[in-house]
């Protein structure tokens, strides 16, 4: 029996749900909320929740540094050429801003969702979507093609689902996990149905995996960091306790009594008895008088917290050769490092980079085919699909490699256009405007318009003739 939508819905938003513990893990992470781990009872039951907030935290920099060199600067269509209308459709969307959150939500958690639609029925908007929020589910042996996708999410005591089929779209809504789904009419324009056909044809929520495998699903940037971050904060809690308590010179006194004082009765002023010395005074006053004959002073020396710390640093290295995140982010250590130094250390994060590039890119190829089939043009939808996606480039260098870089490639015959792409940040419309210049530059000095460029010909009074010396007296 063919499964109903409605069906489908409490399906899906069920996988919705126990995902959101695996979520929600990850991205307390991100945050530095971590309990304290591979510690004994003990340590833990003296501590008690001293260290609870405490975090050395290392999850929150790598994928960060993964992020800073993803950017999606436009897209091509099939022939190469630069789609100006996704362009703008992206913009519009604001998606150059969002984008950076969606790519790191899918670096922490393992995936994020891009959903393409009509709010209003006339506007196309693309927007991004939590994995605690939004589901794709795909048709059985095609790990490419979309069968449905869900959106959930709630507001106040609703909760609302819009599940996406290729046909049709329906909407619900329930008033608390208790109650029943039901056709959604809160929100909804007054008559407009719950349920509505889908004018794209296709599902238009996409997934944006992270390190997809063939067999498996989309990994966290944070698997092979957390057990390495939970060791390095309970080294650090150690590291803290040890030296509240033995970072310091520790001095015993042997062969003395406890020092003492008299107790003496205000009325009679008579000795009725004594006490113990507090010992907080000597502390204090760094002064101690040894008048007992035969006492001694001994000394432990501190501890050697040097131990740690080499553990840590181990530990901050195999985060940075796992995760090929370059030991500079890491230890912030920089000294007397040659530019081909630097970029030798960083050549396995660029290579990474390069690798989400891939992946990332097939699903915003995918939203802008899908903005493409929401404006009505299927021809722009096709080439979209065979285009590409330009990038940023992932390996930072200073300005002075890259001059030098496209001067050389300028000499072997390389159009300025190219060369105008390899510059870092500069986006499809700046180079359209460089072009526009210099097509007017050219027009210019073809044209004999030379004040176009450099500004009028000064007259001839402005010329600046020099004025006559003044005479000198005659000397006799």
């Amino acid at each position: 029996m063919a499964e109903t939508p409605l069906q489908m819905t409490v399906r899906l938003r069920a996988k919705i749900e126990r995902r959101k513990n695996e979520t929600r893990k990850w991205s307390d992470a991100y945050e530095g909320k971590r309990p304290l781990l591979f510690a004994s009872p003990e340590f833990s039951a003296q501590t008690g929740g001293l260290f609870k907030d405490f975090s050395d935290n290392w999850c929150a920099t790598v994928p960060d540094a993964t992020v800073e060199r993803l950017m999606p600067l436009g897209f091509r269509l099939e022939d190469g050429t630069v789609d100006q209308a996704a362009a703008t459709a992206w913009r519009k969307s604001e998606c150059d801003v969002e984008i950076g959150l969606a790519l790191l939500e899918a670096l922490i958690t393992g995936r994020s969702y891009a959903l393409v639609w009509k709010p209003d029925g006339i506007n196309t908007e693309i927007t991004f979507e939590h994995a605690a929020n939004a589901i794709v589910e795909y048709v059985p042996g095609r790990r490419r093609l979309r069968a449905a996708g869900l959106k959930a999410w709630r507001d106040g005591t609703w909760e609302f689902a819009t599940l996406f089929t290729p046909d049709m779209v329906y909407r619900w809504q329930r008033k608390g996990r208790s109650h029943e789904w039901t056709g959604r009419t809160v929100g909804l324009p007054r008559g407009e149905p719950s349920h509505i056909k889908n004018p794209l044809g296709v599902v238009p929520l996409v997934e944006l995996p992270n390190r997809g495998r063939l067999h498996g699903k989309p990994r966290s940037e944070l698997v092979t960091v957390l057990p390495l971050q939970d060791s390095v904060n309970t080294l650090w809690a150690h590291l803290l306790t040890a030296s509240d308590g033995l970072a310091l010179p520790a001095r015993a006194i042997l062969g003395m009594d406890r020092p003492v004082r008299e107790i003496i009765d205000p009325e009679s002023g008579e000795v009725v008895g004594e006490e113990d010395e507090p010992i907080d005074k000597f502390r204090s006053d760094r002064l101690l008088w040894l008048e007992k004959e035969g006492a001694s002073i001994a000394e432990f020396s501190a501890a050697d917290l040097d131990n740690y710390l080499r553990v840590i640093t181990k530990a901050v290295e195999h985060i940075a050769a796992q995760t090929r995140t370059p030991a500079t982010y890491l230890s912030g250590q920089l000294i007397n490092v040659s530019a081909d130094a630097l970029a030798a250390s960083e050549a396995g994060l660029v290579a990474k980079v390069t690798e989400r590039q891939r992946h990332f890119g097939a699903g915003l190829r995918e939203v802008m085919r899908l903005e493409a089939l929401a404006a009505g043009e299927r021809g722009r939808a096709e080439a979209l699909a065979l285009g590409t996606v330009i990038w940023r480039d992932p390996q930072f260098r200073s300005d002075s490699q890259y001059s030098d870089a496209l001067v050389k490639l300028k000499s072997i015959g390389v159009p300025d256009e190219a060369l105008w792409e390899r510059i870092p940040g500069v986006t499809p419309d700046e180079i359209a405007r460089w072009k526009r210049m210099r097509d007017d530059q050219a027009g210019a000095i073809l044209g004999g318009n030379v004040a176009a460029l450099y500004g009028p010909k000064p007259p001839e009074d402005d010329q600046g003739e020099d004025e006559p010396a003044d005479e000198l007296p005659d000397v006799a």
